[in-house]
């Protein structure tokens, strides 16, 4: 059954069915930015052993990670003196969402600080309300040896409960950087963009937005959210094969349920953007004004589920299913427990041309089983022939892995070594409708560098002084061609001549030293620096280039 004008409808029913079955409500939600440095210190107090913290799909709620940090607290004896004063420092931030008092009577305050001496724009609250509010400010600046440029930008920041019910969030930034747009935006792991500027009368500044908003209901385990946001899936240092951060942020319904404590299951519906304009539906207005037509773009959709159960106590299991679909608004997959390959291949008549884009991924992730030591590896399968996974001559195996570890406090109190391996096949990522590739707005839903490559990672990390973070990482690329469409789907079936190994088309390999600094001097503002040389080595021209660049920048609110 399929639908086109009735979605509204079905997500309202879907969060009533779920509101219904929900106890005594628990805590409210609003989704902290995936970007917070309180990620990463909670990630290494689990990886030490002294926290369970279940980050397999972020953002997560704030009023989990202020549950977290509390957890934390109970264990002062365990943490060093830069430990100890960065957890003062996040509870400050998250002191309202563990703050179970009510207050009779309503307060404002701009420009100062609120109950847990955190200094904000603006803070109303009330019995039944809490609303925050910060600006989002920065500047910076970056040289290279391509040329040098700027950003900027200005927004706001916020959020706020209401009730014990509801939670709500609005976060919108303007960008502007002083540079053209170039084909590198989609070559880099920086989160892509949506241009508000038209390039080809302006070729030396870009103007783009950054929007996230949210509005969720949550009861005793589990939560029902309305937004816009990046959903981020696994694990990586750089960049991450499930979801990631590359791809401009996308409209979503999401559903998080947690019957257990060693069971989580969550279930999300994004809309996306698939940049295809729709000549049956476009129209023309009449006139001339702006070329005179109406655009249509081909509508494109993806859903996605996953289970995480914890059979063992440092040990946490993931099982996912996503399919890309287009054209319209199909009911199937507006069921969380769905199982969206099959039905894809059932409403299809298991005809490719009429299908969506189906993909299945797994992890696996242990946290201290080695003492103060996190292992785990990802798979994304986009095809795979079972029968065939070992021919040479015959196999479609269309995936992905990574595999990576990190040990903490080697030799001194928080120095960390990361090491991580991760290889995509060609063509994953890819369809042969184009409306159906695994992309928002052309940019990868998954790793930045899109498929046919692998990449080393060799880092360490260093927190000398309490919110000062060094970062050395090095990295080598390896990159293949993106082949064609006959060379993807007529692969396998004794063509030799399509046969397209791992790093066919070999465009280039490249070695990359970063050092990154960063210190948090007050809630949300940062300064940072950052030194970087890359050496990347042409298989087609033969050439060696050499790039270094360097950065500096302040922010508040990022």
């Amino acid at each position: 059954m399929h639908i086109k004008g009735k979605a509204h409808r079905i997500l309202l029913i879907i969060a009533i069915l779920f509101i219904g079955t929900a106890a005594k409500v628990n805590a409210q939600v609003v989704w902290e930015n995936y970007r917070n440095e309180v990620y990463d210190y909670l990630a290494r107090m689990a990886q030490k052993g002294l926290i369970q913290f279940d980050d397999v799909i972020k953002p997560l709620s704030r009023t989990y990670i202020a549950k977290s940090l509390q957890e934390l607290s109970q264990h002062p004896n365990q943490l060093s003196t830069v430990e100890k004063k960065e957890l003062q420092f996040y509870l400050q931030e998250f002191y309202n969402e563990l703050d179970t008092t009510f207050i009779t009577h309503s307060t404002t305050s701009f420009f100062t600080k609120d109950e847990g001496k955190r200094w904000r724009a603006f803070t109303i609250r009330s019995k039944d309300l809490l609303l925050n509010g910060d600006p989002i400010l920065q500047g910076g600046r970056d040289y290279n040896i391509i040329k040098n440029y700027t950003h900027q930008s200005i927004g706001i920041d916020i959020w706020g409960y209401i009730g014990k019910h509801v939670g709500f969030q609005l976060s919108a930034n303007d960008i502007t950087e002083n540079r053209g747009m170039d084909s590198s935006s989609y070559k880099q792991p920086q989160t892509g963009f949506v241009l508000l500027t038209d390039t080809s009368t302006n070729h030396h500044s870009i103007n783009y937005s950054e929007l996230r908003a949210s509005i969720s209901y949550s009861w005793k385990n589990g939560s029902i959210s309305l937004g816009q946001d990046y959903l981020l899936w696994g694990y990586g240092l750089n960049g991450r094969m499930v979801m990631s951060d590359k791809a401009p942020a996308y409209p979503y319904f999401r559903l998080d349920y947690q019957p257990f404590t060693w069971l989580k299951f969550q279930y999300t519906h994004a809309w996306l953007s698939s940049d295809i304009v729709d000549s049956s539906r476009t129209y023309g207005y009449g006139n001339t004004i702006y070329g005179g037509h109406r655009i249509m773009y081909v509508p494109k959709f993806m859903a996605a589920h996953t289970i995480t159960f914890k059979p063992i106590k440092t040990l946490d299991l993931s099982l996912g299913e996503s399919i890309v679909y287009s054209d319209h608004l199909d009911i199937g997959y507006l069921i969380p427990v769905m199982f969206f390959k099959i039905y894809d291949n059932l409403s299809s008549n298991n005809n490719n041309n009429a299908g969506g884009n189906g993909q299945f991924f797994f992890q696996a992730s242990s946290r201290n089983m080695l003492k103060k030591t996190h292992l785990y590896s990802t798979l994304f399968i986009d095809e795979i022939r079972i029968t065939k996974v070992f021919s040479k001559s015959e196999n479609r195996n269309q995936l992905g892995f990574n595999i990576g570890a990190s040990v903490t406090d080697v030799f001194i109190p928080y120095l960390t070594f990361n090491a991580e391996y991760t290889r995509v096949n060609p063509f994953v990522y890819r369809n042969l409708n184009p409306a159906q590739n695994y992309t928002n707005h052309n940019y990868y839903i998954g790793d930045w560098m899109g498929n046919n490559f692998d990449r080393i990672i060799l880092s360490a990390n260093y927190t000398p002084l309490a919110k000062l973070k060094c970062l050395l990482r090095y990295q080598y690329i390896r990159k293949g061609g993106p082949g064609t469409l006959d060379q993807q789907y007529n692969q396998g079936y004794n063509t030799p001549s399509y046969l397209t190994p791992f790093l066919f088309d070999y465009q280039f390999s490249q070695q990359e030293i970063y050092l990154h600094f960063s210190y948090q001097w007050l809630h949300n503002l940062y300064w940072s620096a950052y030194f970087s040389t890359t050496n990347q080595n042409n298989k087609v021209s033969g050439l060696t280039t050499t790039s270094p660049a360097l950065g500096v920048s302040i922010s508040y609110g990022l």
